[in-house]
C-alpha cells in the first residue's frame, strides 16, 4: 500500500533579514494589502503610498538603532527542531505517511500562498502550524483565507490547521516553567519585594470608526481569556514572585478603537504603585520579532524602573518545540483518519 505524502508548514508573518528599502517594500505592500485592507478598504494608489511610507519609516528607525529582525532565523530553527522531533518519533501515523516539513511566511519569501498552490498537486494533504497562539483574521485567519483561495471546498479533506493553541494546558505550563527559568537573580532579589509582570500580546480591534463591532473576527474574547488563564496559572505557581500581572497589548492605529490594556498603561500602573522591578514576557508570540524585541522592549528600557528584564519569546525552547511536534503529529493522525473515512464512503 502506497504511503500518503503529507506536508507540514510552519508559518508566520516574516520580516526582512537584510535591511534595505528594496527588501522592505514588497513586505510592506503585502501587509497593507492583506491585513490593513480587512480593517479599512483602500484604493491601490493608497496601498502603494502606505507601503512606501511604512518601508521608509522602518528603514530609518531600524538603521539608526541598529536593529535586525531575528524572526525568520527563529522560525527556521523552530521548523528544524520540529523536524528533528518528528524524525525520532514512534507515533503510529508515521508508519502510514511520509512527512516533509517546511517554513513559510505571509509577507516574505517563501510565500505561504505560493507554497500551498505548489502543494495542492504534490501532496495528499497539508498540516499548517500558524505560529501565533490566538487566532484572528489578522494572524491565523490569513492562512485560512489563503487555503480557501487555493483549495476551495476540498480544503476540509486536504488541509488541517492547528487551532486554539492558547487553550492547550500543556502549552500554558510550558510558558510558566520557561518564564520562571529565565528570571534573573537580580530581579528575584528586588529590595522592595514588589515585582510586576507585563504579558505582551498583539492587540486587536474592539470597535470600528463608527463605534460598531468589527465585521471581521478579531480574537478579542480569546485574547482576554488567554490572559486570564495565564495570569491565574502564573500567580498560582509555587515559584511565583510577582505581586501583580498586567496585559500589555501592542496596538495599531487604523480602523477604530483598539484594546485598551496597552504596554504603556501597564508600565504606568507599576510606576504609580511604586514597583522597583518589572519583567516583560511576550506570551502572545511564539517568536521574537520587531514588535516584541524592538518596540515593546524599547518601552521597557525607557520606563525607568530600578530593575527591569525582558524575557525573550518562547522561541527555540526544547519543551515548546517538542510540544509543537506532538501537536503536529496529532493533527497528521486526524488528517489521515479523516481521509480514510472519506475514501471509504
Amino acid at each position: 500500500m502506497r504511503k500518503k505524502k503529507y506536508a507540514v508548514v510552519i508559518v508566520t508573518y516574516g520580516e526582512v533579514e537584510k535591511l534595505t528599502v528594496g527588501n522592505l517594500w514588497p513586505s510592506s505592500r503585502r501587509i497593507v494589502k492583506v491585513v490593513t485592507s480587512q480593517i479599512v478598504k483602500l484604493p491601490d494608489a493608497l496601498v502603494y503610498f502606505l507601503a512606501d511610507y511604512r518601508s521608509t519609516k522602518h528603514f530609518i528607525d531600524w538603521k539608526l538603532n541598529h536593529y535586525r529582525s531575528s524572526l525568520l532565523a527563529i522560525n527556521r530553527a523552530q521548523k528544524d527542531a520540529v523536524e528533528g522531533f518528528v524524525a525520532k518519533s514512534t507515533h503510529p501515523v508515521l508508519s502510514r505517511v511520509k512527512v516533509d516539513i517546511f517554513d513559510a511566511y505571509y509577507f516574505f519569501p517563501p510565500y505561504f500562498d505560493e507554497m500551498m498552490r505548489e502543494f495542492q498537486d504534490t501532496y495528499d494533504g497539508v498540516v499548517v502550524a500558524s505560529m501565533i497562539p490566538v487566532e484572528s483574521a489578522f494572524s491565523c485567519g490569513l492562512a485560512c483565507r489563503m487555503i480557501e483561495e487555493v483549495y476551495g471546498d476540498i480544503r476540509f479533506t486536504k488541509v488541517r490547521m492547528l487551532t486554539k493553541l492558547w487553550m492547550d494546558e500543556r502549552l500554558q505550563q510550558i510558558y510558566v516553567d520557561y518564564l520562571f527559568s529565565q528570571i534573573s537573580p537580580e530581579v528575584r532579589s528586588a529590595k522592595s519585594g514588589k515585582i510586576g509582570l507585563v504579558l505582551v500580546i498583539h492587540g486587536t480591534l474592539v470597535r470600528d470608526k463608527k463605534g460598531n463591532p468589527p465585521k471581521v473576527f478579531t480574537g478579542l474574547d480569546e485574547t482576554i481569556r488567554f490572559f486570564e488563564m495565564m495570569r491565574s496559572r502564573i500567580m498560582a505557581d509555587s515559584g511565583n514572585i510577582f505581586q501583580e500581572i498586567k496585559q500589555g497589548c501592542m496596538n495599531h492605529s487604523a480602523g477604530g478603537e483598539w484594546t485598551s490594556d496597552t504596554v504603556e498603561k501597564a508600565l504606568r500602573f507599576f510606576r504609580a504603585e511604586g514597583y522597583d522591578a518589572v519583567v516583560m514576557f511576550p506570551y502572545g508570540f511564539f517568536a521574537d520579532n520587531s514588535e516584541t524585541e524592538y518596540d515593546a522592549r524599547k518601552q521597557l528600557d525607557k520606563s525607568g524602573f530600578p530593575l527591569s528584564q525582558y524575557v525573550r519569546c518562547i522561541n527555540g525552547s526544547p519543551a515548546f518545540t517538542r510540544w509543537l511536534a506532538d501537536r503536529v503529529l496529532e493533527e497528521l493522525q486526524v488528517l489521515y483518519d479523516l481521509q480514510n473515512t472519506y475514501d471509504s464512503l
